[in-house]
């Protein structure tokens, strides 16, 4: 995640892009990079997946550039995380409960 360069940027009106949301999010993506390591799946993948499983998620929104992302997409929603792949994930998510 690249920091915003440009006065047009949304992101560098976006507190999701700023501290201290910036470093917890940053955080997150690096949880989902250990687990995705693991599956040799992308974080995006992962994080579609750990969406997915949520019994009141019926589908998700999610948007591909290109065939290949198009395809991982297709393959988060056959991709079952264990126990303690979700665990890891939200004990690094409930850090921005605190928001």
């Amino acid at each position: 995640m690249s920091a915003p360069q440009t006065d047009d940027d949304w992101r560098k009106h976006s507190p999701e892009f700023r501290e201290p949301n910036l470093s917890k999010n940053l955080k997150l993506v690096e949880r989902l990079q250990k687990v995705a390591a693991r599956y040799r799946r992308t974080p995006g993948e992962i994080a579609i997946a750990w969406t997915l499983r949520l019994p009141a998620v019926t589908g998700a929104i999610v948007g591909a550039r290109n065939a290949r992302q198009t395809e991982g997409v297709m393959r988060a929603g056959e991709l079952k995380l264990t126990p303690q792949d979700i665990a890891e994930i939200e004990g690094t998510a409930a850090a921005h409960a605190g928001r």
